[in-house]
């Protein structure tokens, strides 16, 4: 899988992502003979500690990070003036090689939702199960048992997630299941699965399990830090891509432009912020974007780069008891640093096999909550959630750990835990598009949208809310920390502080004043509100007249021998992270491809 010279292939994929591992992965499996090449402009993660040690994730979102990109929006009034930033991934295999592998998979309902032939949830259900082997329980029914990538409960449990379930079970009178990602169940704490292989403890990812498992095969091509600038065309039909290395990952290389030619088709697959810009600059998009750019049209679609649409996230940190076992333990300490290590590599166990997030409740609010959350929420419950019992407005977790920013300047010897919560089906929408900056150098114009509907911000304060009380009755719970809570009133019953142990089961609520709660919604606008580092639906599977970018078989509108397959082609949110999903779009890509050429894939 290195760089021979070669100048033409069969199949060319622009970014090497998680998708596009899938779908190259698959067709070279299918068929040995097709010269297929993934341009990825990060770098290889085969077997780098970083990408399989599955408790180093979180260094993958470390300012100096090379492994992500870090995109920066525009500045929004509704996040008072902040401009956010958006990680992804930027590496071969993308956000499966640096996100939180946590597994999570969507209700089937959302994919009928979309509306598109041939993507149903009937169609889809037996690829959820043909790319996974679930490891946690056997025979179920909506799980796969023989696929590549491997479900486990990871290589050790921590007591946080027993907590906060018994918490959950008891004060927040919910049920517990130990699925509840059967493509329907919902409101139910549960334990919380990963993208962890349970034998060997490393990330389960699709670079290692669909290509470089793969080596022997010499016609499937990965060529690293090669940044895909656009497709070339030959009477509106793909014929090839030009392509520069990447400044960052080759910052010595030659950054002049280089083409190869595709001889069967070109597949775009650089993510919801990489693809649509790879089409502007191919001169597929709206005329004013194009025009202010100086690039020529050469089909007009509107719909490229809009339709933008991600989860709002928020953490809040607490104090824990000593002698509580948290991620915080590997980072600390370097004799257990050292002890995990060897025990990981000899049987798979110990904290490296962790990503300190064992439990979660797939929520939904009661009546009760319903009325304490206004009637800013009412008309979307209505409108979306009401009759829609598998769908879940939040995820609430416990986190055993410190979270960042604060877990590089929190004391060392205390022990911390945080909460997590965020939003799976926000109203607002964004847009992601190319144009020139005031130097004359290419620039990215990315709009969240993030709370822009009033709607949006009322789940996540009721979360904070709630998840505060859920922790105040964790029998590890020591207090908040400061600096990650809402800045409350001097004086306010909601202020902020250290405890001696945590409140009885059955103890009231804290009482929010008016002062409280707009502390708590400009928390979430200053700070907290940040996406998941899911974007998706900017090269959306819809109809040309409805913005759409792509057909139902993935091919571009006005042009041929051109696809699209990663998270940017989900017309809609899912109500998962997003990882499960991007598997999905690469299965079902690779059997659409094969079809087309007449592979036989079964």
């Amino acid at each position: 899988m290195s760089h021979p010279i070669l100048s033409e292939f069969d199949i060319i994929f622009a970014g090497g992502g998680t998708t596009a591992c899938v779908v190259a992965g698959r067709l070279a499996a299918y068929d040995p003979s097709l010269r297929i090449l993934i341009l990825e402009a990060g770098q290889h993660t085969l077997n780098k500690p970083i990408h399989v040690q599955p408790y180093q994730y979180p260094f993958n979102q470390e300012p100096a990070s090379t492994t992500v990109t870090f995109n920066i929006g525009n500045p929004s009034p509704r996040l008072n003036g902040r401009a956010p930033i958006v990680p992804c991934g930027r590496c071969v295999g993308g956000g499966s090689c640096v996100n939180f592998m946590v597994y999570t998979r969507a209700p089937a309902s959302d994919f009928d939702d979309w509306g598109v032939n041939g993507w149903e949830s009937e169609t889809l259900i037996p690829l959820m199960k043909k790319l996974e082997t679930y490891e946690v329980q056997p025979d179920l029914p909506t799980h796969g048992y023989g696929g590549p990538i491997k479900v486990s409960s990871g290589g050790c449990k921590l007591d946080i997630s027993d907590e906060f379930i018994h918490v959950g079970t008891t004060y927040h009178k919910r049920q517990y299941a130990d699925d509840t990602d059967d493509l329907e169940t919902c409101n139910i704490y549960s334990p919380w699965q990963k993208y962890i292989d349970g034998t060997t403890g490393r990330r389960s990812d699709a670079a290692h399990h669909y290509i470089y498992n793969q080596a022997h095969n010499p016609n499937l091509h990965v060529w690293d830090g090669k940044r895909v600038k656009r497709v070339i065309f030959e009477d509106k039909r793909a014929v090839g891509v030009e392509f520069t290395s990447d400044p960052v990952s080759s910052p010595d290389a030659d950054q002049s432009s280089s083409t190869v030619r595709a001889l069967k088709l070109v597949v775009i697959s650089a993510g919801a912020f990489g693809s649509p810009g790879i089409l502007e600059r191919s001169g597929i998009g709206a005329e004013a974007i194009l025009k202010r750019c100086g690039i020529e049209q050469l089909v007009n679609l509107p719909g490229v780069g809009e339709n933008y649409r991600d989860h709002n996230l928020a953490f809040a940190p607490y104090l824990a008891a000593d002698g509580v076992v948290t991620m915080d333990a590997l980072l600390r300490d370097e004799s257990v640093l050292q002890e995990s290590l060897a025990q990981w590599n000899s049987s798979g166990k110990s904290l490296i096999a962790q990503n300190g997030l064992d439990s979660k409740i797939k929520w939904r609010p009661d009546d009760e909550e319903l009325k304490a959350m206004g009637s800013a929420f009412l008309p979307r419950w209505k409108e979306f959630f009401q009759d829609r019992p598998d769908k879940a407005v939040a995820i609430f977790t416990a986190f055993a750990g410190s979270v960042p920013p604060f877990s590089s300047i929190l004391p060392p010897p205390r022990n911390y835990i945080a909460a997590g919560y965020y939003t799976l089906y926000p109203v607002s929408i964004g847009s992601v598009h190319i144009n020139v900056t005031e130097n004359g150098k290419e620039g990215m114009d990315f709009t969240t949208g993030f709370l822009d509907d009033p709607s949006d911000i009322v789940p996540l304060d009721f979360a904070y809310k709630k998840t505060r009380e859920i922790f105040r009755r964790m029998s590890s719970y020591r207090g908040e920390v400061t600096a990650g809570h809402p800045d409350f009133p001097e004086g306010s019953a909601a202020a902020c502080r250290e405890a001696s142990g945590p409140v009885d089961l059955n103890a009231p609520d804290i009482i929010y004043t008016a002062e409280d709660d707009e502390a708590i919604n400009q928390f979430h606008r200053d700070t907290y509100a940040n996406d998941t580092a899911l974007g998706l639906g900017t090269c959306a599977m819809k109809s040309e007249a409805d913005q759409g970018v792509v057909d139902a078989r993935l091919n571009v509108y006005g042009v041929s021998n051109l696809k699209v397959a990663d998270m940017s082609i989900s017309p809609l949110n899912v109500g998962t992270n997003t990882y499960s999903t991007a598997l999905l779009i690469g299965e079902r890509a690779a059997m659409i491809i094969a079809d087309d050429l007449g592979i036989n894939c079964t």
